[in-house]
């Protein structure tokens, strides 16, 4: 395999995650301007990570043509690490959009969804399941209010075959399907992980979350102290059965779905609608990505007007 050195110029350091190290880079012919995400050898203990890692390049690989999918550039290693290389996402994580705003505009989170579902729509034709879809692995690439949204990071993301049934337990506390803790699952935990992140854009707080309190501020607050004081933004979930993960798992399984509470009331019913079909905790009912796409209220962009389905007569 090629030497990133080669061809690549290492910059600053963009980030961290659970392998690996994400850093600037430059073409050193073109100057152009990539992200790399370094993972050292060191950290890969067994030949199931090692696998993992060549699976996530694989299916970035596979995954890359679609507009919502981080494109890959070019995979590298030498004696200590494996780069990938890929298209610089310069707009920001969702989450900090979620942070900034607080709440998104019907219309704002429709457009947002729409984005991400389409993704998931792109993974699940494909025959891959991402597993960890969460706000801080999805990118704008540039910081206009109305950028591209792109998922990145498929180091849980497992190849399917219709049928199939999963039961490792992986994931992120708040994102994760009810099935994957029942360790009986299928592509159908991306949807709920999107619905997730459906809910917390149109109410600024997760759905189901440790001891919940029911005032605004204080579940905002709560849900980014929880989040930020994390150890890490991907878990291994065998490992986070105590205290405060291990309540979130409980609501997960058995918690109410709320969407009559403020700010709720203020909400239409078709974006309710479409959350409550994306978080059915029946994945044989939940919806499926083409079917979110199809929602009402996803192809009229979050603007439901308010016309009689029936039209009254004299």
């Amino acid at each position: 395999m090629a030497r990133l050195e080669d061809h690549f110029s290492l910059g600053e350091k963009l980030g961290e995650g659970q392998f690996g190290t994400a850093y600037l880079c430059a073409d050193k012919a073109t100057h152009k301007i990539y992200a790399c995400k370094s993972i050292p050898k060191r950290k890969l203990h067994s030949q199931e990570d090692v696998e993992e890692v060549r699976r996530e390049i694989q299916i970035m690989h596979h995954l890359s043509e679609h507009p919502n999918v981080v494109q890959i550039k070019g995979t590298y290693e030498d004696s200590t690490s494996v780069h990938i290389v890929m298209e610089l996402c310069g707009g920001g994580e969702l989450f900090d959009r979620i942070i900034k705003k607080g709440r998104f505009s019907e219309r704002e989170a429709a457009n947002q969804i729409k984005m991400i579902v389409r993704a998931v729509e792109a993974c699940h034709s494909a025959g891959v399941m991402h597993r960890d879809l969460k706000p801080e692995n999805f990118l704008f690439v540039n910081p206009d209010d109305d950028a591209e949204l792109k998922v990145i990071d498929f180091g849980l993301s497992v190849f399917f075959k219709p049928g199939q049934v999963f039961s490792d337990v992986v994931g992120s506390p708040y994102y994760v399907a009810p099935e994957v803790l029942l360790k009986h699952y299928g592509p159908e935990v991306d949807v709920w992980s999107a619905g997730v992140i459906l809910y917390i854009l149109l109410s600024g707080f997760p759905p189901f979350s440790a001891g919940r309190i029911h005032c605004k501020g204080l579940q905002i607050l709560l849900f980014l102290v929880s989040i930020i004081s994390s150890t890490s933004s991907t878990v291994d979930l065998k490992k986070t059965y105590a205290g405060t993960e291990s309540e979130i798992l409980r609501e997960v399984l058995q918690g109410e779905l709320d969407v009559e509470s403020d700010p709720w009331t203020s909400i239409s019913d078709s974006a309710k609608d479409l959350v409550k079909k994306m978080l059915d905790r029946d994945p044989r009912k939940r919806f499926s990505a083409k079917q979110v796409l199809c929602h009402p209220w996803i192809v009229d962009n979050g603007v439901i007007l308010d016309i009689p389905l029936i039209p009254s007569h004299p």
